[in-house]
């Protein structure tokens, strides 16, 4: 049946849910407050093997498509681990498919068990300031010397970078004004984070504070050529094969987030009895919980719908942007909501649901735009006029 999980793949949502209940709202209140990386939950879906879930069964992974990495995805959300908990593992999923896509044998051999087995951590170096969601426009530049590149640049959010031990960095290898499209001369590399070649000024934000996003400068980092992946000058079109899917694990985790939400505003609803009655008797609560609970599940549809699209090798562009929009909106309304339901309680940190509302910020906003989607949707499908 259309938009159902398999039986399988309920499975992988149960044992996920098992798992992330033995970290609590306490745990993660406490990882909101202190920012400490929440290594213990990291270690526990280490041990499950579900870091490998999405890779390759020859290099220690599961061999699985991102449908179930979406599911995964999608109950770490819904458990209460809402962005910080799936941002902890939320990059293996999805980022080292470049090099089982693009990589030689020899690099897959190397760089994928690591990653799998939890060993490393990597951080992901594309954002510049100055170029936004135009990634045409990055000035960081890798300058080939002998067998080896030097990089000098600037990153901005650039997630774990105060922790990471890699990084996944897209560079210009030949300047903008030299090629014949823009989207030429851009290269990407899987390399040693360098910590004496490179600097992480962690951003203040406004939720997951568990998860760091940086500044990051690099000043006359040293590239083997060996971690280059794929032909220079062809990264932009190999880090396009992971927007897809990444915008699937985003719009799979609103989604989560949305219904532990609303899960917690149903529950204070049938609780909370004022004029000698549960507020959730009162049509005014009981309908935007209603239509919350039908906006999370179309969107769930079209989420499912375009995971089934990419591990089916077709094109899914529209279905997984349309996804991201309307997962990150549902979400979004659903843990607004959940904060009235409680009323004054929903702004305190007591009932967890205001650090939900923080957090689903970050599915509005990255990894791209619902003005971007809605251009793309406009044009690519639609067939209007490009507007930028």
């Amino acid at each position: 049946m259309p938009g159902s999980l398999t039986a399988d793949q309920q499975t992988i949502r149960e044992t996920v849910l098992r798992v992330c209940s033995e970290f609590g709202d306490d745990y993660w209140l406490a990882r909101d407050r202190d920012g400490k990386f929440p290594e213990e939950f990291k270690q526990a879906m280490v041990a499950g093997g579900w870091l490998g879930l999405t890779m390759p069964v020859e290099y220690g992974g599961a061999g699985l498509g991102i449908t179930e990495g979406a599911v995964m995805m999608q109950a770490i959300a819904e458990s209460g681990a809402g962005m910080s908990g799936a941002s902890a593992i939320h990059l293996n999923v999805f980022a080292p498919k470049v090099i089982v896509k693009f990589g030689n044998d020899e690099q897959k051999q190397r760089m994928l068990p690591p990653i799998i087995r939890g060993d490393v951590l990597a951080s992901f170096g594309v954002t510049e300031p100055d170029a936004g969601l135009d990634t045409t426009s990055i000035k960081t530049k890798a300058v080939l010397q002998g067998d080896r590149y030097i990089v000098n640049g600037r990153k901005v959010w650039t997630t774990l970078a105060q922790r990471a031990t890699k990084l996944f960095l897209l560079a210009r290898t030949t300047p903008r004004d030299q090629c014949k499209r823009p989207t030429d001369g851009i290269t990407l590399f899987y390399t040693d984070l360098d910590r004496s070649r490179c600097e992480a000024r962690e951003i203040e934000k406004m939720g997951r504070k568990c998860i760091d996003s940086n500044q990051f400068f690099i000043d006359n980092l040293e590239i083997p050529v060996e971690d280059r992946i794929g032909e220079e000058g062809r990264g932009f079109e190999y880090i396009l094969m992971g927007l897809n899917p990444e915008r699937i694990l985003l719009a799979a985790e609103a989604i989560g987030l949305g219904r532990v939400a609303l899960q917690r505003a149903t529950r204070y609803a049938n609780e909370r009895v004022v004029f000698n009655r549960p507020i959730g008797q009162n049509q005014a609560i009981q309908h935007p919980l209603a239509e919350n609970w039908m906006e999370l599940e179309a969107a769930n549809l079209m989420m499912l719908r375009a995971a089934e699209l990419y591990d089916s090798n077709q094109p899914c562009g529209a279905e997984a942007n349309a996804a991201k929009y309307l997962a990150a909106e549902a979400g979004f309304k659903a843990c607004t909501q959940s904060v009235m339901t409680h009323g004054g309680y929903g702004y305190s940190k007591e009932f967890h649901v205001e650090r939900y509302m923080r957090e689903v910020m970050i599915p509005r906003i990255a990894p791209v735009s619902r003005e971007m989607i809605l251009c793309f949707i406009a044009e690519k499908v639609l067939g209007l006029p490009k507007s930028y």
